[in-house]
């Protein structure tokens, strides 16, 4: 005969359930005596987004064994006092750009397979955002996000209110090419990488200290400046 436990999953992690399950308590047939993780997939969420387990009010981690009649609730990850560090997956390339934009760091390329952006978010504590799901499941990732939306524009302020990090948000500190830090440059040191027009009519430039890529205060950056006010307006 089979023993039984109950989840209760809290937040977020109910968008991974389907919606008769959502905010209710799921019985959860199984023998022996597995490991609470096993259970928790097995019923949909990735281990990445759970920040914290009670079993019967107790707090434990994933190496607790699952016991008939436990009475489980899982919850979210909770967001971290230091600014968040972020690795993106290959399809996420305007979110990538928009998070570098607001100064967070952030790794991405295009031509990352799903084992180094896991090995990379693990060596380097970078949390992963992903609409892919299955990544999120990877036996060594520990911290992952699952993207709901599909718009670049709202992944934005969905990221931020998930991890609580809109204070965090230092425009123009990161490039969006690369994600190196951005410097003041001497226009005189750059001159020979100016357009004539741009030479001419511009004093303060920036140069990204990785890449070499050099920016300044034109038209663009205007446009850039109008899109951080609307996502900060969006907080």
């Amino acid at each position: 005969m089979n023993d039984v436990a109950v989840f209760l999953f809290y937040g977020c992690l109910n968008d991974f359930l389907p919606k008769e399950d959502r905010n209710q308590a799921i019985p959860y047939s199984f023998r022996g005596a597995p490991g609470i993780k096993d259970p928790i997939e097995t019923l949909g969420i990735p281990h990445s987004e759970v920040g914290g387990i009670e079993v019967n009010t107790q707090s434990v981690d994933f190496n607790y064994q699952l016991q008939a009649h436990d009475q489980v609730k899982v919850f979210p990850l909770d967001s971290n006092t230091a600014a968040p560090r972020f690795i993106v997956d290959v399809n996420l390339g305007k979110l990538a750009r928009y998070l570098r934009l607001l100064g967070f760091d952030t790794a991405w390329r295009n031509d990352l397979q799903d084992a180094e952006i896991a090995r990379i978010s693990v060596e380097q504590e970078r949390i992963i955002l992903t609409r892919d799901r299955r990544l999120l499941f990877r036996r060594e990732i520990s911290l992952g996000y699952w993207i709901r939306s599909v718009i670049p524009d709202q992944q934005v302020p969905e990221v931020l209110d998930r991890l609580d990090c809109w204070q965090d948000i230092r425009p123009f500190r990161r490039c969006a090419v690369c994600n190196g830090l951005i410097q003041a440059v001497e226009k005189e040191a750059i001159l020979d990488k100016l357009e004539p027009l741009t030479r001419k009519y511009y004093k303060e430039f920036y140069r990204c200290s990785d890449c070499g890529q050099i920016y300044w205060k034109g038209s663009h950056y205007e446009k850039l400046t109008k899109k951080i006010a609307k996502f900060r307006n969006l907080a």
